[in-house]
């Protein structure tokens, strides 16, 4: 959610009567732990709803055969999904409605083939969450809508999908902290879904990610910080906190939470500081603290206040060689919001990981 004001009691009366007031930027960013600089590579089209806070959340497909051809699919909330090519040009676009959060996967039973299947958090009624289910075309970059199912009673907002042995899932994140490990099946004509259990965190959540790998469940609970789970639909449903929304390392919200896997089980997990226009940076094996960095103005402009991230490791072509991390750009000048594309190999130099 975008709402960047950290909130501090006034000392008057008069003061209280009259509200809170907002810690400006430059102080939330004195009081957080410094950040290390990258610049983004590239940028996508602005979504078209303007004048407001409408882009949101980013998947990536990568082209495994010709990297420089992956795709990106995002979303404006207001309106619907996106799919851009790594040059950020507009490839489709499909009237959704509000859908927020996304996320893909390739080499899914769908329709009697195999396929990327694309699920989004739909909150086109805020009473009653869906997931949006969609079919990316990677010849053609265009989507097919599926259908909805069925994501529980109340206000879709985060989105993450994960598989193992037992099947496909989609996590779909409510507003009140609550979340519904839902089976996927798109095998058939129809695709269909249940609800296999619920999570819950105390407060509002959005950002998720799942690691396959380890079975792990990550998510954001905006004013509280990061946590994770057992994916597993079998699993603990009791969450373990990595690091807390402090001001610090966090500031809140925490927003966009995105993987890095490197080998059989370590790796990075980031998240969005979005109270300071920063991404922190964890060590899967431990939990630890690795550090922060910024997208700031280059050739291409920074990004701020961001929700939602993505990022994947691999071969991208030229500009991303080892992997592509997208940030959403809830500032992005005079123009509508976007997304703000940045080289993992930059972000690696900048933090002094290991190559």
């Amino acid at each position: 959610m975008k709402r960047i004001a950290l909130m501090l009691p006034l000392i008057s009366l008069a003061a209280c009567a009259a509200g809170e007031v907002e810690v400006p930027i430059a102080v939330r960013i004195a009081n957080a732990t410094p950040a290390v600089s990258v610049t983004a590579r590239g940028e996508t089209t602005p979504v078209g709803t303007t004048n407001a806070d409408a882009a949101d959340d980013p998947a990536i497909w990568r082209n495994a055969a010709d990297p420089a051809a992956s795709l990106i699919v995002g979303t404006d909330k207001k309106a619907g999904v996106y799919v851009y090519g790594l040059d950020g040009k507009v490839r489709d676009f499909l009237d959704a409605g509000r859908v927020n959060n996304i996320d893909l996967k390739d080499g899914v039973a769908i329709n009697g083939g195999t396929g990327i299947l694309v699920v989004a958090s739909d909150r086109n009624d805020v009473a009653r969450a869906k997931l949006a289910l969609f079919r990316l075309d990677p010849a053609t970059a265009k989507l097919t809508a599926l259908g909805t199912i069925d994501g529980g009673a109340g206000e879709a907002y985060g989105l993450c999908m994960g598989s193992d042995a037992a099947g496909l899932y989609a996590f779909i994140v409510l507003k009140d902290g609550t979340i519904n490990q839902v089976a996927l099946d798109a095998s058939g004509a129809t695709p269909t879904g249940r609800i296999v259990r619920s999570l819950k965190l105390g407060t509002q959540s959005e950002g998720c990610a799942v690691d396959d790998r380890t079975g792990t469940l990550y998510v954001a609970e905006e004013d509280v910080g990061l946590w994770r789970f057992d994916a597993r639909a079998s699993g603990s449903t009791t969450p373990t906190k990595i690091a807390a929304a402090d001001g610090k390392n966090i500031v809140a919200d925490a927003e966009g939470v995105a993987i890095a896997p490197i080998g059989e089980k370590d790796g990075y997990v980031l998240v969005s500081s979005q109270g300071d226009n920063a991404y922190v940076v964890y060590r899967i094996r431990d939990d630890a603290y690795v550090g922060r960095f910024r997208v700031v103005d280059g050739a291409i402009g920074g990004s701020e206040e961001t929700d939602g991230i993505e990022l994947m490791l691999g071969d991208f072509g030229p500009a991303y060689p080892g992997g592509l991390f997208i940030a959403q750009d809830g500032e992005n000048g005079a123009a509508a919001q976007n997304f703000k594309l940045v080289a993992w190999a930059d972000i690696v130099k900048a933090l002094g990981l290991p190559q």
